[in-house]
């Protein structure tokens, strides 16, 4: 049986795996779509705990403000990042994306993916 971590990082990785290539979500954001919308830092957490086989987009979550915040990471780092990012025609200036440009907005469809509850969904429905 998984703990709550487990299912907390589970959904994290479910939610940073549907960020389409050209497009990044904040830490928010991500803590948004999976139901804990306080729950930006425990995101970044999930996201630094990953393994370097696991094939999940990370590099498409920044901070709110669109700057590249990674740190304390082993396998990765903001250089990294930047790339990965400029990889995929992602313009980065100072370390920051431009949120209104390159900000994921997902369809009501891909929201109803994420299975989260009723009156959740419809405010993010609503919100988008």
């Amino acid at each position: 049986m998984l703990n709550q971590k487990s299912k907390f990082k589970q959904k994290v990785i479910q939610v940073v795996s549907i960020l389409p290539r050209c497009k990044v979500a904040s830490y928010g954001q991500i803590a948004m779509y999976i139901g804990l919308p306080r729950a930006a830092r425990q995101v970044g957490w999930a996201l630094r705990e990953l393994g370097e086989k696991e094939n999940i987009p990370w590099w498409r979550v920044v901070n709110q403000k669109g700057i590249i915040s990674i740190k304390n990471n082993l396998t990765a780092d903001h250089v990294l990042q930047r790339k990965l990012l400029e990889s995929e025609g992602i313009k980065v200036v100072d370390n920051k994306v431009d949120m209104e440009k390159y900000r994921f907005d997902p369809s009501e469809k891909v929201l109803r993916k994420l299975h989260l509850r009723d009156e959740y969904l419809e405010k993010l429905i609503t919100y988008n």
